[in-house]
């Protein structure tokens, strides 16, 4: 045992006693997430489109579409009390809407990003432009959801007044993080067959997935945190934000097959996305077509999305209104920090106000 956790064993068999008393009275609506008010507003297959209810009287006229990765769970952008992302923005006076794509079933393997795109979040940005009377609305992307957001707000710039993408991967070819290299950046087709993965197993187990991340950094994520849990077992409220950590973490959605096909094929494998070759549907992404004011936050330790990845949309977009935000934590780190949940939600509210 390292010297961080040099303690006697009647320490240590204190603590874990206690630790254990902690979890034998906890109950499973104490480690929920998701806890802030929210109403659904529109339902489509397996996605349902949430309003959130507003905490203040609302500073901007314009509401914020939130649109999260397809991998885990939405819910990580309202973690808990005091660490939300959501509740934050609210507290500012923001109108939040956000995206939960549920839980694809076999039944959903054939689902292609044409679906998801021109598909699901177009009919969830109308809905919201329906509800608020306006032309265009603001959006939010996240991670992949990021990505998914540059390719709407490309096809249907009309309809999108500003944009802001969050840890967005844009170039997939950055030969930096083992999720790039491992997903077929600098190995070629060969790195990962997505045919035969798809082809065999349909849609793609989230279990597989969540367990990719994992080996990304295997000891860390594998092992280090539930060392590290044995400072913390005897204080409930940090023993609840771990348990809440581990929900969302092993909460992963499976991947409709198609969707994830062409994503790892286009987007990793090929790059296209830079390239403008993208076909959704049958309209073709330029990036070129984006003159929106966009705000780009990163996150600088990012090992999932490296910061170079996203700081090249500067050089593809046609946005003259454009400005980056860095954070010094990583990937999840930008919701969990609350450092970073100080100065986020004000860093997003300022930068709308003066673009209402």
């Amino acid at each position: 045992m390292t010297a961080k956790y040099q303690v006697s064993d009647w320490d240590l068999t204190q603590k874990l006693g206690r630790g254990m008393e902690i979890l034998n009275r906890l109950r499973e609506e104490d480690i929920q997430v998701g806890l802030t008010p929210k109403e659904e507003v529109y339902r489509e297959d397996k996605v349902v489109l949430y309003r959130f209810m507003p905490k203040v009287e609302s500073s901007l006229n314009i509401p914020i579409l939130i649109s999260y990765a397809l991998l885990n769970r939405p819910s990580i952008v309202d973690l808990q009390e005091g660490r939300s992302l959501v509740a934050n923005l609210l507290n500012l006076g923001l109108d939040i809407y956000l995206i939960d794509w549920g839980y694809p079933s076999r039944a959903d393997r054939w689902l292609t990003l044409d679906d998801y795109i021109n598909g699901y979040i177009n009919n969830c940005v109308d809905v919201v432009r329906a509800r608020h009377q306006l032309e265009a609305i603001n959006l939010l992307g996240i991670c992949q959801g990021g990505t998914f957001s540059l390719c709407y707000s490309s096809l249907y710039p009309d309809k999108v007044k500003n944009l802001i993408v969050m840890v967005t991967p844009v170039d997939f070819h950055i030969n930096e993080g083992l999720l790039n290299v491992w997903g077929g950046c600098s190995l070629g087709s060969q790195a990962l067959d997505v045919d035969l993965m798809v082809d065999t197993l349909g849609n793609i187990p989230g279990d597989f997935l969540n367990l990719e991340f994992i080996l990304l950094k295997p000891f860390q994520l594998g092992i280090q945190k539930y060392i590290d849990l044995l400072e913390t077992i005897d204080s409930e409220d940090k023993l609840l934000n771990f348990l809440r950590m581990e929900k969302w973490i092993f909460d992963s959605p499976d991947q409709a097959g198609e969707a994830y096909r062409q994503f790892m094929k286009d987007f990793y494998q090929q790059n296209k996305l830079i390239k403008g070759q993208v076909e959704i549907g049958k309209k073709r992404v330029d990036l070129g077509n984006i003159r929106i004011p966009i705000l780009n936050i990163y996150a600088e330790q990012d090992h999932l999305v490296p910061s170079a990845s996203s700081l090249a949309l500067e050089k593809y977009i046609g946005s003259e209104d454009y400005t980056v935000r860095s954070f010094p934590v990583g990937h999840i780190g930008m919701y969990v920090s609350s450092k970073v949940q100080r100065d986020l939600p004000p860093t997003i509210a300022d930068w709308l106000k003066v673009r209402t």
